[in-house]
């Protein structure tokens, strides 16, 4: 435990240092080139922002990845480390988000391209022989055969990455959202002794500290101030993706068998995962496109019950924080089954959704726009 906890906290702080020297280069390169996020209707901000900050994202976290790994090796008298396949696809598939993610920032992409690169990216984990081969009991089933568990895998990946990039709509809010889920998987992964992957968790959530300064702290007018943009936010979701099925995945020889495992999972990304689902169906139900953009996400509605930016992003992190409580509580105290305990998050994010929309008329908006 110990040791995981060193490595961890190297690669942690080494993302740090890269981040806090990446950010600022990058922002002067989109001022140079006027590489902006431009306000409009649909947007909180109401300046020119640099919106390359993700660039920094992935270098960082493959940087401390590895340092800290040669640390590893040289205190352990380490000489080879074993590369699975599954890394191998993992890697390529970050790879083609992180590329997709540059060139949209870049050039711009239309929506089919984006999510036909992304199914392309998300099929490599089932190929390789990652992916979710058990329900746990979720309505009395239990394991799956491959060709359900893939289909499953591809769905939840692209669902999870396109998560993280619609709740990305005011400052901190994908980073800060991210930063806890990927903290409650390095806490489960550290419980396992899984060292490879607590380091590589802990380089990412490295590079968001000073993500998180530039974008909550930095001041506009004086070019301090950063978006991360599709290539951040893409990024962010496939790991988190990954990292949701791995831990999903039942696989005695990696992992010791976990009832609450996949709702563990789904703990992590809740909030994001239950937005995107509350926004598709109030689409549908007022008879939208559905993948028209709008202003009905949660920082939306925080945002029209009266707060500023800082404080909708502190109600919905208190939002992600109460779930996750409510969910470590039903599954490992409570011993709740992920049927019950799913149903459960379902009802009470209607009531939270039925309570905010009360007080959101109540200050004289509406709810739905």
């Amino acid at each position: 435990m110990t040791r995981i906890t060193l490595y961890s906290f190297i690669a942690f702080a080494i993302s740090i240092v890269s981040g806090f020297i990446l950010i600022p280069l990058i922002m002067r390169f989109c001022q140079r080139k006027k590489l902006y996020d431009i306000p409009n209707e649909r947007k909180v901000h109401k300046n020119k922002i640099p919106r390359l900050g993700g660039l920094s994202f992935m270098p960082s976290m493959v940087l401390a990845f590895l340092l800290a790994l040669l640390v590893m090796g040289h205190n352990e008298d380490r000489n080879t480390i074993h590369v699975s396949l599954w890394a191998c696809c993992f890697m390529l598939g970050l790879i083609m988000i992180y590329t997709m993610g540059i060139i949209d920032d870049l050039l711009g992409l239309d929506a089919k391209t984006k999510f036909f690169v992304q199914i392309i990216a998300a099929t490599l984990l089932p190929l390789s022989g990652l992916y979710i081969n058990h329900l746990y009991g979720f309505f009395g089933i239990a394991e799956i055969p491959f060709w359900v568990g893939a289909c499953l895998t591809v769905f939840m990946i692209v669902f999870i990455v396109n998560s993280i990039n619609l709740i990305d709509g005011i400052d901190g809010l994908a980073a800060g959202l991210s930063f806890l889920a990927l903290g409650g998987f390095l806490t489960c992964f550290i419980r396992f002794g899984l060292i490879t992957y607590c380091i590589l968790i802990a380089g990412m959530m490295g590079v968001l500290v000073p993500y998180l300064y530039f974008n909550i702290c930095g001041d506009p007018e004086k070019n301090q101030k950063i978006f991360m943009g599709d290539s951040g936010s893409l990024t962010l979701g496939f790991i988190l993706s990954m990292l949701f099925v791995k831990f999903a995945m039942d696989n005695p020889a990696i992992m010791e068998f976990r009832r609450g495992g996949l709702m563990l999972s789904i703990t992590m990304l809740l909030v994001p995962m239950f937005d995107v689902v509350r926004v598709v169906l109030t689409r549908m139900f007022h008879k939208r496109a559905l993948f028209q953009a709008d202003k009905n996400h949660l920082h939306h509605k925080w945002l029209r019950a009266g707060l500023g930016q800082h404080q909708a992003l502190f109600a919905i992190l208190l939002t992600a924080i109460f779930f996750g409580v409510i969910n470590i509580l039903m599954v490992q105290f409570l011993d709740i089954s992920l049927t019950y305990s799913l149903t459960i998050d379902i009802i009470l994010y209607i009531v939270y959704n039925i309570l905010l929309d009360s007080y959101i008329r109540r200050k004289g908006e509406k709810p739905f726009v």
